[in-house]
């Protein structure tokens, strides 16, 4: 008897100890959920905070700012189609005095450079009496560069890198690595030149000249765009389309830039209107936030969903 009560005493110490987890276990759970809720909302309160701030502030006379930060692609922030939604928003609203393109870039696609130079282009055209200008902080480079060329007006800090008129093709060949492998590599095309530039094969002098001819056409172009947009300011020398980037200071003596100063400074001494308002094209809230709790695939499953086919993309 005294052995079965014993037992008992066991049991019941068992049971109540998996229910003491049980509880501990669930209010752990209802802290995270809360806690989740709580990150929930501040985050979606200060993007609805962020868009009530702007609304008012496009109520007054302001300086509109574009932003274009990071690679210039299609399928990041800075695609053309994002940087052309801001700038026709920022012209047609009527209390935007003039627009700073706020640029901070390596550089990109030429594609995507292209179609933002033709709209800035297109947009000055159809609103002279508004003025567009580029400001570069640590880098305007390659088709950052591109871009700001379509300016009215470029201006940038002293030690800030500004030019890169230039085209790059980079890439490996593993010629002979198949073989140390062991590997027995098996390619069928229709069309002799379907196996343009293989990396497992030794590159073709064919291959070369022709893949060089299509980057100096495209390089021609990048030229001819940054001639046409900054015209008799220009101080060309034999190395302004080499691919040479430059301190903002020297690229003010070649013409590459008006004059040196911040977007503030330009907002407020140049523009007249020191208030300014952000018009740049932001991720959807949704795909913002999933982006912050670190889901990236998440968020690139929502991007996906989400695409727009306005800008068509190089593949």
């Amino acid at each position: 008897m005294e052995q079965k009560s014993k037992e008992w005493q066991l049991l019941e110490k068992a049971v109540l100890a998996s229910v003491t987890e049980q509880r501990r276990a669930r209010r752990w759970r209802i802290f995270f959920v809360v806690l989740f809720f709580v990150y929930l909302f501040s985050i979606l309160g200060i993007v609805t905070q962020n868009a009530d701030m702007a609304a008012v502030a496009k109520t007054s006379e302001h300086t509109a700012v574009v932003r274009i930060q990071g690679p210039i692609m299609e399928q990041e922030p800075a695609s053309a189609n994002a940087i052309a939604t801001g700038l026709r928003a920022a012209f047609k609203e009527p209390n935007a005095k003039a627009i700073i393109l706020a640029i901070n870039s390596p550089g990109g696609s030429p594609v995507q450079a292209g179609y933002a130079y033709d709209e800035i282009m297109r947009l000055r055209k159809l609103h002279p009496e508004k003025k567009v200008y580029a400001v570069i902080s640590d880098l305007g480079a390659s088709a950052a560069y591109y871009i700001a060329s379509a300016a009215d007006e470029i201006y940038a800090d002293k030690a800030s890198l500004v030019g890169s008129i230039g085209v790059i093709s980079a890439g490996f060949g593993f010629v002979g690595t198949i073989d140390k492998l062991g590997v027995e590599r098996r390619v069928i095309t229709s069309g002799k030149n379907k196996a343009f530039m293989d990396p497992f094969e030794p590159l073709k002098p064919s291959d070369e000249k022709f893949w060089r001819d299509s980057l100096d056409l495209i390089h021609q172009q990048f030229i001819t765009a940054v001639k046409t947009g900054r015209s008799d300011r220009l101080k060309e020398t034999d190395d302004m389309f080499s691919g040479l980037i430059w301190p903002g200071e020297t690229a003010l003596e070649l013409g590459l830039v008006d004059g040196v100063g911040s977007a503030g400074y330009v907002a407020r001494d140049i523009v007249g209107a020191k208030d300014t308002v952000d018009y740049t094209v932001s991720r959807d809230p949704i795909e913002r936030l999933i982006r912050q709790l670190g889901a990236s695939a998440g968020a690139a499953v929502y991007q996906q969903l989400q695409m727009s086919d306005t800008a068509p993309a190089i593949r």
